[in-house]
């Protein structure tokens, strides 16, 4: 059960990859814009404008947080039904081979 454990958690990382890389290059973005928001206003980063920016853009960062939290999810759920459905078809299997010998 233990290599089904890495199979599992192999499919897992697999599965969320294309997310890890969206917040990533999410994170990337912000970084860039934070930037030029600072270059453009100067020190007075307090400014509406940026202020409302920076809301935004926050605001987007969480909703693909909350994103990338829901699919996680989604995929643990589906990983641990798939390993239920495989122990059932192990014991499918055993039992036909079972009754075919008798």
């Amino acid at each position: 059960m233990a290599a089904d454990d890495g199979c599992a958690k192999a499919a897992l990382d697999e599965a969320l990859k294309p997310f890890q890389e969206r917040a990533s290059e999410a994170e990337i973005r912000i970084v860039k814009l934070e930037a030029l928001l600072y270059n453009q206003d100067g020190l007075n980063s307090g400014s509406e404008a940026s202020s409302s920016a920076m809301k935004d853009l926050q605001s987007k960062l969480d909703s693909v947080s909350a994103e990338y939290l829901t699919e996680k999810e989604k995929n643990k759920k589906l990983i641990m039904e798939n390993e239920k459905l495989q122990y059932r078809i192990t014991h499918l299997i055993r039992a036909v081979r079972e009754a075919e010998s008798r």
